[in-house]
């Protein structure tokens, strides 16, 4: 179990140095709030597109393939159990029948290729409701999972911080903390690798003693579990108290007072075709990326 390689959470890629490293933050965030935000009432070709818009970037920058097989293999894994499994459970259409009586002057409408079952297998079939749920389901999980995983990837969690930052300047006219927000998000994406270290440490503790949960029970079991808990929650205030002591004596007092310019945010080129590139899918999705629920 090794949490700090096999979850994305707080994981940045350092080497090598990929063009979606050397991207504005705010312009790769602008991206990410496209794959997340566009899927919504977007129709199942969009929402293909978009899987095939992930994976053409991972390829196209050029990300290790120790980095991203696991997350990428168990998201698929899980994608494709979801697609299989909406696509044979009932799709919840509630559908109707009317006998029609013939009657003098009365025309039936004529047949169309319609047809509401697209496979079956004894009790299991596939409608084309439910095919457009599970192509709606299993795409959406893998966008939203792996569209932040690839952006943890390449953003360095100050510069995420610095992009919020700015998008979120406009509100100081109204006296918001924009810059105490700032802060407590870069301290927290910081602490976040600390926490999973913690975890991993005492885990391995617990299972390199070798105890025999059967024998126990699971009453037992129960109480090692909480003290563990105990210990965890415990070393986190540990090192909480610790971060705020540095701090201190620095002589930090206010972010306002005591502001470190991490980046300096400037528009390159590459970041204009960046944005461009943006423009050009969301007209795209507006006109004819549109579905229905």
């Amino acid at each position: 179990m090794d949490l700090l390689r096999s979850l994305p959470l707080g994981l940045y890629l350092e080497q090598p140095v990929t063009w979606l490293h050397r991207l504005d933050p705010r312009v790769k965030l602008g991206w990410l709030m496209l794959f997340l935000l566009s899927p919504i009432l977007a129709s199942p070709l969009w929402r293909i597109g978009l899987v095939v818009a992930l994976l053409l970037l991972t390829f196209s920058a050029r990300i290790p393939l120790r980095v991203w097989r696991q997350q990428m293999g168990w998201l698929l894994i899980l994608a494709g159990l979801l697609f299989a499994l909406t696509a044979v459970l009932p799709d919840g259409q509630l559908l109707t029948q009317q006998s029609y009586r013939p009657e003098s002057g009365l025309t039936l409408p004529p047949a169309s290729d319609y047809r509401f079952d697209l496979w079956s297998w004894g009790n299991l079939r596939v409608t084309q409701r439910s095919l457009s749920l599970a192509i709606r389901t299993s795409t959406l999980i893998f966008t939203l999972l792996y569209g932040t995983t690839l952006y943890l990837l390449t953003t360095t969690p100050e510069e995420i911080t610095a992009a919020i930052e700015d998008y979120l300047a406009p509100l100081r006219r109204w006296s918001l903390p924009i810059t105490e927000i700032s802060l407590a998000l870069t301290l927290g994406l910081r602490f976040l690798p600390l926490v999973l270290e913690e975890i991993q440490s005492l885990y391995r503790s617990v299972t390199t003693r070798a105890i025999d949960w059967k024998q126990l029970g699971w009453r037992r079991g129960l109480q090692i579990w909480l003290l563990v808990a105990e210990r965890v929650l415990q070393n986190l205030l540990l090192r909480a108290e610790q971060i705020a002591a540095s701090m201190q004596v620095r002589g930090f007092t206010t972010p306002s007072r005591h502001r470190v310019p991490w980046h300096d945010l400037q528009l390159q080129r590459r970041d204009r075709w960046a944005i461009t590139i943006g423009v050009a899918a969301l007209g795209v999705r507006c006109l004819w990326g549109q579905g229905s629920f």
